[in-house]
């Protein structure tokens, strides 16, 4: 054996050990052995089972939030234009099906053009018609509703999956149903926490900063006795989840804080959980530009004032402002250090447009996973039994070589996957497969060229040279095509047809290396062994 040829077989040998090695790990017993396979080739929900979920978004709450900030809105512009009115409520969108609005009352006839220029300047979105008693009767345009809820509900399959992604869960399908009840489907293979799981899915995790215009206060009647009871315009009572430093047992204050926030969790830049300088979890935030600009002025502003942290609703914590406050803050309470990170989680994620219900949920047992594999396995080595036979009847001795390459082919693809804790579905066994078959079709081009060139009169040598010389371009060809194809595939595919792009992209790349590299190194292992002018089993 030539020196070239020697360490063309020894970088091949150590490719073969790094690959079993990827795949088998080193067990020292057989349950070991089933252990490391578990924990490197991870398996769907297909395979083996997990939680399949169906939630409803509650697209009216969005559509209520749209007509609170339209209020808003209206009530500058009425003051800016000295149009008198008595009231401005909201038709609450009270389920996914209504469309909610806006009522006016009180418009005087004579600031009845006013009104309507008004609204026709500031607030393009909404139809307006005259109601009972003299008001009027506001609601969104038609394709302004649709764009709502269908942004809504994109809103909380990207937010749903953000947070899914950063816990880690292997290859998760999270998409829109698509059966126009604006449902999601999420499916998690191989979740050992599901009620975590749907906890953080669920948490709104909106983030406020408000100022405290007044408390504490003991309860909301004391907080109400307190202030002539009516709150003071532009004001709401809060309750505080903060207690004193080991006082477990005290009962919940509560504050009296400004609707307005200074800063939501939309500004928010990132968020992480730390500790605080009694070493007790908590979550650090920073902001981003604008959030930055926006909270240095409200601090510069307040300065020896209290504002209120605020995360759904619940005062998190106050603290006293001492300097001006810009691109960062924390979010202290009563928090573990499992709460601090999954509140972290959800704060990087971004908060969701609206809540969900579930509709369904169901744990996908283990026993369709093994019935699935067991068919794909029984699938696959059925074809490759064929394939084998047909290679060693129609190429002889040669056919050894393919069937050495295909082996050598699979065994670099699913050591591959443990590498990259890639996650097998079914379609992805439908990729080896195909892997499987796209490596036998580049032996054939080979060995077809070859006998071609022995047909010609070259002898054995020249032969498998010429073969593999004008070969190889075909198969990168056919390859790379196929490979480009897998990756859009990817690209815009999700769940199940990832998966399938995944095996089939690493089987193809391995092709390239065992039909080109691993096959000729046979070939010339089989040359140097024979005498010249030997024929050639193909």
């Amino acid at each position: 054996m030539s020196r070239n040829l020697l360490r063309k077989t020894i970088g091949i040998a150590i490719v073969v050990l790094a690959c079993i090695y990827g795949i088998i790990g080193l067990p020292t017993s057989g349950r070991a052995l089933r252990e490391n396979l578990g924990q490197r080739l991870r398996l769907g929900l297909d395979l083996q089972g997990g939680t399949h979920l169906i939630l409803q978004v509650m697209v009216n709450e969005a559509l209520n939030a749209e007509a609170d900030q339209t209020i808003e809105r209206l009530k500058t512009a009425f003051g800016q234009r000295q149009i008198n009115y008595a009231s401005i409520t909201r038709m609450d969108a009270a389920d996914i099906y209504s469309e909610g609005g806006i009522e006016i009352q009180g418009i005087p006839v004579e600031q009845t053009s006013a009104f309507r220029q008004a609204i026709d300047e500031t607030e393009l979105n909404w139809t307006y018609q005259a109601g009972e008693s003299g008001g009027y009767r506001l609601k969104l345009r038609a394709a302004v509703l649709a764009e709502i809820r269908q942004q809504t509900l994109n809103q909380s399959v990207e937010t749903i999956r953000n947070r899914i992604d950063s816990l880690g869960v292997s290859e998760p399908t999270i998409q829109e149903r698509g059966q126009g009840e604006y449902e999601i489907l999420v499916q998690l293979p191989g979740v050992d926490d599901p009620a975590r799981v749907k906890e953080i899915m669920q948490t709104t995790a909106l983030l406020e900063i408000k100022k405290v215009a007044g408390g504490p206060y003991s309860n909301r009647e004391q907080a109400l006795s307190a202030n002539g009871g009516l709150l003071p315009v532009g004001t709401e009572l809060l309750e505080s989840i903060e207690r004193p430093e080991g006082d477990t047992a005290a009962a919940n204050q509560w504050y009296l804080v400004t609707r307005v926030p200074a800063i939501t969790g939309r500004e928010l830049r990132t968020a992480r959980p730390g500790r605080d300088e009694n070493n007790r979890p908590e979550v650090d935030f920073t902001l981003t530009a604008d959030g930055a600009r926006r909270f240095g002025e409200f601090t510069e502003s307040n300065v020896g004032n209290s504002l209120a942290v605020v995360l759904d609703g619940k005062i998190q914590s106050v603290a006293t402002i001492q300097s001006r406050i810009s691109d960062s803050g924390r979010i202290t309470g009563r928090f573990s250090q499992q709460r601090a990170s999954d509140l972290s989680l959800v704060l990087r994620a971004g908060a969701l447009p609206a809540s969900m219900r579930y509709l369904e949920e169901r744990t996908v047992g283990p026993s369709l996973g093994a019935d699935s594999i067991r068919a794909g396995v029984v699938a696959a080595l059925v074809g490759l039994l064929a394939v084998i036979v047909f290679m060693l009847a129609y190429y002889r001795m040669a056919g050894v070589n393919a069937v050495v390459a295909m082996v050598l082919n699979v065994i670099i693809l699913l050591a591959a996957l443990g590498y990259i804790q890639a996650t097998l579905t079914l379609p992805g066994i439908a990729g080896i497969i195909l892997a499987i078959g796209m490596s036998v079709d580049a032996n054939v081009l080979v060995f077809e060229r070859i006998r071609e060139e022995l047909r010609a009169g070259k002898t054995p040598v020249s032969a498998v040279e010429t073969g593999f010389g004008k070969a190889v371009l075909t198969i990168i060809d056919s390859n790379a095509t196929t490979v480009v194809a897998a990756f859009f595939l990817f690209l815009f595919g999700t769940g199940p047809v990832k998966g399938f792009a995944v095996t089939l992209s690493i089987g193809l790349m391995a092709n390239l290396f065992t039909a080109v590299f691993v096959s000729r190194v046979m070939f010339d292992y089989i040359l140097s062994r024979k005498a010249r002018g030997v024929a050639l089993s193909i």
